[in-house]
């Protein structure tokens, strides 16, 4: 994509897509197909995903905006080295701020934080947009596409705590009623597998909605 015009409002028609395609039309997990370790991984509690999904998001977000602020200057030779070290400083960031303040989420996600250094997403908006594009452009981009992630992630996590657990949140919402009636969790639904049939059923709904996807 080429620069913007430098009078372009804020929230022009073009920038708000930035934020809205992602949530949909070019959604990068469902879409993309990128960031599917993470719906397989930390889907099992919704709280996971959400943190996962805000972690992401700020890694994005300032992530993009500071090799957008720095484009000019990265000699393309090492400019996947630069966009890791960038990616991995924000990272150790966000770990020690979950450490700091959610830390019974933050053991729970264990390792995968640490592998927001390598998610795909990341990575491939780094070198697809925020190389190309001023720091506001790429701030948009990475907000919507943390967004369009968070999504997926939100939606897989609370099928999977409701029909695993009956929970949300860890809060138990299914009466006991349900229990004495027969009903039974799916321990299925907490495993991984189950993970991949819910984002499979989402592409169909997703898919179903708007055939002009199917070609993707």
């Amino acid at each position: 994509m080429s620069e913007e015009a430098k009078k372009e409002p804020l929230f022009s028609k073009q920038n708000k897509k930035l934020i809205t395609d992602p949530l949909n039309d070019n959604n990068p997990v469902t879409i993309q197909v990128l960031g599917i370790c993470s719906a397989l991984a930390v889907t099992v509690q919704m709280s996971n995903a959400i943190v996962m999904s805000i972690s992401v998001t700020a890694v994005l977000i300032f992530g993009n905006v500071i090799v957008s602020s720095m484009r000019n200057l990265i000699p393309s030779k090492i400019r996947i080295i630069v966009q890791l070290v960038v990616v991995a400083a924000l990272v150790i960031i966000v770990d020690q701020v979950l450490k700091a303040y959610v830390y019974d989420v933050s053991k729970q996600l264990s390792v995968f934080v640490g592998l927001i250094i390598t998610n795909c997403i990341i990575m491939g908006r780094l070198e697809a947009f925020a190389l190309g594009n001023k720091p506001w452009a790429s701030a948009l981009d990475g907000l919507g596409n943390g967004l369009g992630y968070g999504l997926v992630l939100v939606i897989v996590a609370f099928f999977k705590e409701l029909l695993g657990s009956g929970k949300l949140m860890g809060i138990p919402v299914l009466p006991d009623s349900f229990y004495e009636l027969g009903y039974m969790n799916n321990g299925l639904m907490l495993l991984p597998p189950s993970s991949l049939v819910i984002v499979a059923i989402y592409i169909w709904v997703q898919k179903s909605r708007n055939p002009s996807l199917i070609e993707h």
